[in-house]
């Protein structure tokens, strides 16, 4: 099967299971966010393109990989990026913690430098592609930090 055929259906599975766990309630829309927050349509769009080009990336890294144990590699990377980039979204919607989403998105932040420097060596344009995703998570935590400073403290 073709490396971008089980990249992009695993960046599906994540969109979807990330949506799924998601709720947008009454909750959510009562919490002060910043003025600088994007308008909640702008999310779906924002991470179908950054997990589309997360999984172009593996296709590419897992195509470009030397050897096996650099496929190994590649696909530990991208399925420690998947766990926390799905840890997050439960945290802060359905358990209601934004602040132990703050905490979480520091993994995933962690997950994705570790893509930038793993497949730096394996594929620069690889790498390249994972920029995207890497800012806009920085920028998430950032939104979820003022959020926790907005309303905090929970639970």
């Amino acid at each position: 099967m073709s490396p971008l055929i089980v990249s992009g259906g695993c960046a599906a599975v994540l969109l979807v299971a990330g949506g799924l766990a998601t709720p947008i309630g009454s909750w959510y829309k009562a919490l002060r966010k910043p003025w600088w927050q994007p308008p909640g349509w702008a999310f779906g769009p924002a991470w179908t393109i950054l997990l589309g080009l997360a999984a172009w990336s593996a296709a590419i890294a897992w195509t470009a990989a030397p050897d096996a144990a650099a496929r190994q590699s590649v696909v530990i990377l991208f399925a420690v990026n998947a766990a926390c980039h799905f840890a997050w979204s439960p945290l802060f919607f359905a358990v209601r913690r934004p602040d132990w989403a703050l905490v979480e998105v520091v993994f995933l932040w962690g997950s994705l430098v570790a893509l930038l420097v793993g497949l730096w060596p394996i594929s620069h344009f690889a790498a390249a592609l994972i920029v995207p995703y890497f800012l806009w998570v920085s920028f998430a935590a950032m939104l979820n930090r003022k959020i926790v400073q907005l309303n905090g403290p929970f639970g």
